[in-house]
């Protein structure tokens, strides 16, 4: 199953030149936000109207190197899928512009 990420450009050129991605999230709440196909739209509206620049991953949840773990987020009433580590740059199967 595939799981999604919104990135800056910038933030995922460093990833790759690194061999993995960490997000501000993983330091500060301990895990990455993903969201599934149905949520991307929402979380792009929430959280990243005025921005530009961005990548969308496509991460294949079987390469993951770290636990993933899906869970309610409050506010939104949703599951989505954390997760609670680096994200290995090989778990990304597709990325595209947004």
């Amino acid at each position: 199953p595939m799981i999604y990420h919104v990135v800056t450009q910038a933030n995922w050129e460093n990833a790759l030149q690194q061999g993995f991605y960490e997000a501000e999230s993983l330091a500060k709440e301990g895990f990455i936000h993903t969201s599934k196909a149905g949520q991307v739209a929402g979380v792009l509206e929430r959280y990243y109207k005025d921005q530009s620049n961005l990548l969308l991953l496509h991460i294949d949840e079987t390469k993951l190197t770290a636990p993933l773990k899906y869970e309610l987020a409050p506010s939104v009433n949703e599951e989505f899928p954390h997760i609670y580590g680096r994200l290995n740059v090989d778990a990304v199967v597709k990325v595209e512009n947004l």
